[in-house]
């Protein structure tokens, strides 16, 4: 839509399957985490739709207003495409229209603690209801953000790593923090692979 604060980088796959990769306030589409996701569906033959901020997001509010319009945008741009949604932090307040619209999703330290959103966290628990969608919850264990015990209750897949923080690293451990962006790479390519052509 004209006069968004944002674009797209598209990679063109099949249109059936179609990935919208939201990001995080300060975490782009273009770093590690949704970067390698994004080529992990991409090699899957997704269609790969990463959000770009011109700017980042000068609120949270201003990303809870976009990121479900963008999501709804998205399915109704393609209404017989299997959509998936991959967010990271901030992205992850999609988590409560993907739930709402049948979206299977993946959530990268999401926005799930008491210090998070309540929406998210509500979103989360709805998981676990009869009918909802597939989603893979992916946190850390030393993000504030990160909350064991709603992930565990939220009936998704979880991906939890011991010492990581909210970007998914080990501070002061660049091998392991690779290690780590590979095992979320993999989670990512396991998750997307549900939808074979």
């Amino acid at each position: 839509m004209s006069g968004d604060p944002w674009t797209w980088r598209t990679r063109d796959g099949d249109p059936g399957r179609v990935a919208t990769i939201l990001p995080g306030q300060g975490y782009t589409a273009a770093a590690p985490l949704l970067s390698y996701a994004g080529a992990a569906l991409a090699g899957l033959g997704w269609t790969v739709r990463s959000l770009l901020w011109s700017r980042p997001p000068g609120s949270r509010g201003e990303a809870t207003e976009a990121y479900p319009r963008v999501v709804r945008d998205a399915v109704a741009g393609a209404p017989a495409a299997q959509h998936l949604v991959v967010g990271k932090s901030l992205g992850t307040l999609a988590l409560p229209v993907a739930v709402e619209l049948g979206l299977p999703g993946v959530w990268l330290t999401p926005l799930i603690s008491a210090r998070g959103t309540a929406e998210v966290r509500a979103a989360a628990l709805a998981l676990a209801d009869d009918g909802a969608p597939p989603a893979l919850l992916v946190g850390g264990t030393h993000d504030e953000l990160w909350d064991a015990r709603v992930a565990a209750a939220s009936g998704a897949g979880v991906l939890e790593v011991p010492g990581a923080d909210h970007s998914m690293e080990i501070p002061g451990d660049w091998r392991r923090s690779l290690e780590i962006l590979g095992e979320v790479t993999s989670a990512v390519e396991a998750f997307a692979g549900r939808w074979e052509p």
